[in-house]
């Protein structure tokens, strides 16, 4: 085999490697633990790199394992399996440093990082699938690889959280194999392609494949946090922040919304899907879920929760932006892929920050923190201002396509919960960004950390920073070569034969 016949599956080794060595290590050996998460990350990060580069000259790499006759795993490079595993690999990283601060006195720590590692693992194969058979397999070792990690704690709660987020993903998983199976019955191996791959089928099964494409949207809706199937989100927050960071950034609800993308992109095309009349109601469906994220947002006093009901409501945007029927609005959906994953673990990063340095777990607790906390509380102004979509912000620019988009798709009703989700953001973040600014402490905080040299753990404060600097580059830099905006723009125009 040659280098590019190898480098999807070296990517996904450099996770997977490192991951199953730690799960080895006595809990003593902090530093070889370290090396080997930190050594696996940056070897994924010039390996992505190589990758990005050799994709954008229109170069092929393919890594392929045939299991049975006609069942084929398949690890593959295209411009939107780059995008995601491009964001995975960077969020890695930064997640990893905060998380080896955050975990530094904790017990189980082995076990921790193995479990990570493999949650990054089984990503990057959801990322790199190239038939719907490989997704699968990757998408419940996903579930496997994350059970551990919401339980890590092991208290009541996190049993219960874990319990809950189990029984929904697992439901999850059957509904998706069973479309799945169905589809591969009717139409032989389905391997993405862009423009769609069921063109041989389409015009003798209509019926069955609108209901296979239900199945599908609902299987990955659980992990996308559509409505009614997002219960689990809000009670997987009793989870370690830096796995709340995993969750909502890089893995589990962005591996439903990719799968989301997938799907109508590159199984059934948007052609066949606009055809079949199933655009419309997952528009529909995921309109009422951002107002809806939004809303149960506005009631919550936990930190962690108030963020959760709002990856309810952003994560939407991204199914919204492939269901609008027209590449603008399209561009809007994949780049927040990348902008939705900056912000918000820029804001889960804000909010473990307070929560290991003040014992602040609560809005009504954040009266005075940016005084305490100056660096902390402009990294979060920064995440949250992007969430409402306040230029230069990565958000605005999402938003932007949208709007523009539905407009050009004739779906005016769009701009409407565009609108609405916004002044909702407004309503849950700028009472938190005014309470810690402006408003005086009400007294001794909940549970101070003896002060150091900075306002918390460099471990903590760095990555925090490091990805609101990313949110505002994002937004920026939007029009620069390589940048996650141009990169969309590359991926809707393939996909529309542009």
């Amino acid at each position: 085999m040659t280098f590019d016949a190898w480098l999807p599956a070296l990517i996904l080794f450099s996770s997977l490697i490192p991951g199953l060595l730690i799960f080895f290590l006595d809990e003593e050996r902090h530093r070889l633990r370290t090396a080997l998460n930190l050594a696996g990350a940056a070897l994924k990060l010039v390996l992505v790199g190589w990758m990005i580069w050799g994709v954008f000259h229109d170069h092929a790499y393919l890594s392929r394992l045939t299991l049975l006759p006609g069942l084929d795993l398949v690890l593959e490079a295209d411009a939107l399996s780059v995008l995601f595993v491009a964001l995975s690999t960077v969020l890695w990283l930064v997640t990893t440093v905060y998380a080896i601060g955050y975990l530094e006195h904790s017990p189980h720590r082995s076990r921790f990082f193995g479990f990570f590692s493999l949650c990054v693992s089984a990503t990057v194969g959801i990322a790199l699938a190239g038939n719907l058979v490989t997704f699968l397999v990757f998408y419940e070792l996903l579930t496997l690889a994350t059970f551990p990690l919401v339980a890590h704690r092991g208290t009541a709660d996190s049993m219960r959280g874990a319990k809950v987020y189990l029984t929904y993903t697992v439901a999850g998983g059957a509904v998706l194999l069973v479309g799945v199976a169905w589809l591969s019955a009717i139409a032989g191996p389905v391997e993405f392609t862009e423009g769609g791959a069921l063109d041989a089928v389409a015009g003798r099964y209509r019926s069955e494949l609108t209901v296979i494409f239900v199945l599908l949207i609902g299987g990955l809706g659980v992990k996308a946090a559509l409505i009614p199937l997002h219960g689990w989100l809000p009670q997987a927050m009793v989870a370690p922040a830096p796995v709340s960071a995993l969750l909502h950034a890089v893995a589990v609800v962005k591996a439903g919304a990719f799968g989301i993308v997938r799907v109508v992109y590159d199984v059934y095309g948007v052609d066949l899907a606009a055809d079949l009349g199933v655009l419309g109601p997952l528009a529909v469906l995921a309109g009422a879920t951002i107002v809806y994220g939004s809303v149960r947002a506005l009631a919550q006093d936990g930190l962690k929760k108030r963020l959760a009901y709002s990856t309810v409501s952003q994560v939407s945007y991204i199914a919204l932006g492939t269901a609008i029927f027209g590449p603008v609005a399209s561009i809007g959906g994949i780049v927040h892929l990348v902008h939705q994953g900056v912000m918000k673990i820029t804001l889960f990063f804000c909010a473990g920050n307070l929560a290991e340095t003040l014992g602040i777990h609560n809005v009504s607790e954040m009266r005075g923190c940016a005084r305490r906390m100056p660096l902390t509380m402009a990294a979060f102004t920064v995440g949250a201002l992007g969430m409402i979509g306040v230029p230069p912000v990565a958000g605005f620019v999402t938003k932007w396509y949208l709007g523009t988009g539905a407009v050009a798709a004739d779906s005016d009703w769009v701009l409407l919960v565009l609108a609405a989700s916004s002044l909702l953001n407004a309503a849950y973040f700028l009472p938190i960004l005014y309470t810690a600014w402006f408003r005086e402490p009400a007294g001794e905080w909940p549970d101070e950390q003896p002060r150091g040299r900075f306002e918390a753990p460099l471990m903590l404060l760095v990555p925090a920073l490091v990805t609101a600097v990313l949110s505002v580059a994002a937004g920026l830099l939007a029009a620069a070569p390589f940048s996650p905006l141009e990169w969309a723009k590359l991926i809707a125009a393939r996909e529309y034969g542009l």
